[in-house]
């Protein structure tokens, strides 16, 4: 069945390529001549612009403090619960580093045996998740230790540490990163929380197959505490959210981005060319996801620790380089946080811009995590909250940090103005550069060259992402329309299909709308973890009492 269905798509797909190819070529001469008005991008931009402006509009609502101050809803919840679970766990972000430490190290694997008998589906790399930390406790032949830990450092790295921080400092300037550092620390305490309960209140079908997150545990959790159907309400809204995160920054975010640094690299123009583009991503990820050819996806695995390590790697590089230039680098960062340059919207815009792509790169509270963290195979759910509160850290903290260091200095000598951004894209040298472009340009002016592989590692990772994703929005899916075959196809078809509008549409259009959609879980996910975070308290509670003695 899904063969003959694949092979529909995947006809279909091509019917659409073979043209478009076609039309490319022979139409070349005058692509290159055309103004942004009359390209196939531009006409899909337009068409997909509006919605994006109103529901970013939407999801942002803003409340005013005093005439010039006004702060997003979504700000304050996610800021005021993250401060409240670091309180409320008395620092688990910090009191309980050591303990994700020793856990993810294998010191305490024999408590954590005899867990419930789970068949997880590939979770690929994907941002925020690393998946060394989804552990399968009791399980023979794992990596060692030190690989796990070593994965896991590597395996973070994705587009929200490369597009997404240089996004930030064109629009916030340097202060914004001091926000996504407090933005990570404050994140560690949800995810933590968040990944509790997707372990806790998972479903597991007959034949072992999970199948978890918010939508559980806010139907299942709020059944517990005698409000059942308020329960399945916030369910349903936070599934429906999933979908449209899966579609925005699971999806097209990481298409246009992709499509973004090829055509850079290439030199190719046009609209066609880059429908071109998300038409092929869209092919090979179809071949993944709805053919089940999983040696794709198994080299993927492989190769994108290999790439994010060489990432790291180089940004070590140039930090050391120009190490004279890091207290200065550091400073603006601090001071640019309190005292942000004029035009960028005072301190709220600042933070909220640092917050923001905080939020985007680890996703705590947003949910996505508690998908992939409930898969783990273990008695004690606290032991994968606690393993998870690792993830804001190694993401936001130490590796975007990395990028905004190398962007600081890469702009020491006043290349572009911060703040002056129109579609998210500053001005260098006449040319407008934004998210992956701009990061391209800052680790290739010390290591010439380096661009060729960050397109590589940038490809990859977008792919690996949208793999991911994939699975995050389709257990949504099944959440709302079943289990069935059919459910399973239709996601999978409107996935692909989203893959293409991502590569065509513009990216302030693509990071509104992702902006948007990735929020819009936190409202339905935050109110949950207010509701049910005694629970967590419970479950760690055992899970320390159980490691005691070791």
């Amino acid at each position: 069945m899904n063969r003959k269905i694949f092979g529909y798509l995947l006809s279909l797909l091509t019917t659409l390529v073979v043209p478009a190819v076609i039309f490319a070529q022979e139409k070349a001469d005058e692509a290159k001549k055309a103004t942004e008005a009359t390209g196939l991008d531009k006409q899909i931009n337009d068409a997909f612009s509006p919605i994006a402006d109103a529901w970013d509009a939407l999801i942002f609502t803003s409340i005013p403090f005093t005439e010039t101050i006004s702060v997003p809803i979504v700000l304050i919840l996610l800021v005021f619960g993250a401060l409240f679970f670091t309180l409320a766990f008395k620092f688990v972000n910090i009191a309980k580093f050591p303990l994700a430490i020793n856990v993810v190290r294998g010191k305490y694997d024999e408590i954590e045996e005899g867990g419930a008998p789970v068949t997880t589906d590939t979770v690929n790399v994907v941002e925020g998740d690393l998946p060394d930390t989804i552990r399968q406790e009791g399980v023979q032949g794992e990596v060692s230790h030190f690989q796990a830990l070593a994965t896991a450092v590597s395996g973070t790295v994705g587009l929200g540490n490369i597009a997404g921080v240089a996004v930030a400092i064109a629009v916030g300037g340097p202060g914004a990163t001091f926000w996504m550092i407090v933005c990570g620390l404050l994140g560690m305490s949800t995810k933590f929380v968040e990944c509790t309960l997707g372990v806790k209140y998972r479903d597991i079908d007959e034949n072992g197959t999970v199948y978890g997150g918010p939508m559980y545990y806010l139907s299942r959790g709020f059944k517990d505490i005698g409000y059942g159907a308020v329960g399945k309400v916030l369910g349903v809204i936070f599934a429906i959210m999933c979908i449209g995160g899966s579609f925005g920054g699971g999806n097209m975010f990481q298409s246009n981005q992709a499509t973004v640094q090829i055509t850079s690299m290439t030199g190719w123009e046009g609209g066609a060319i880059k429908t071109v583009i998300g038409i092929v991503m869209a092919i090979l990820v179809g071949i993944v996801i709805i053919g089940g050819i999983k040696r794709i996806a198994s080299v993927t695995e492989k190769i994108v620790p290999f790439m994010a390590g060489i990432y790291i790697i180089a940004s070590l590089v140039i930090i050391f380089y120009n190490i004279g230039y890091v207290p200065k680098a550091v400073s603006q960062i601090v001071t640019g946080a309190f005292t942000p340059t004029a035009g960028l919207g005072g301190l709220i815009g600042v933070l909220l811009t640092g917050f923001t792509r905080a939020a985007f790169s680890n996703e705590a509270g947003a949910g996505s995590a508690a998908i992939a963290h409930s898969a783990v195979n273990t008695k004690y759910p606290a032991s994968e909250g606690i393993v998870a509160l690792l993830e804001p850290f190694i993401d936001t903290v130490v590796i975007c940090t990395m990028t905004a260091l190398v962007i600081v200095m890469f702009n020491s000598g006043d290349i572009f103005p911060y703040g002056d951004v129109v579609n998210k894209e500053v001005l260098i040298e006449g040319a407008r550069v934004g998210g992956v472009d701009l990061t391209s340009r800052a680790y290739d002016s010390v290591l010439p060259g380096f661009r060729y592989i960050l397109t590589f590692a940038i490809i990859l990772f977008a792919f690996s992402t949208m793999i991911s994703w994939s699975y995050y929005g389709l257990q949504a899916w099944k959440y709302l329309f079943g289990r069935s075959g059919a459910s399973d196809i239709t996601y999978k078809i409107l996935f692909l299909i989203f893959v293409v509008i991502g590569a065509a549409a513009t990216l302030d259009a693509v990071v509104k709308f992702s902006d948007a959609m990735i929020f819009a879980m936190v409202f339905p996910n935050m109110l949950g973890l207010f509701f049910l975070f005694p629970k967590v308290r419970e479950e760690l509670a055992k899970y320390i009492e159980a490691i005691k003695g070791n």
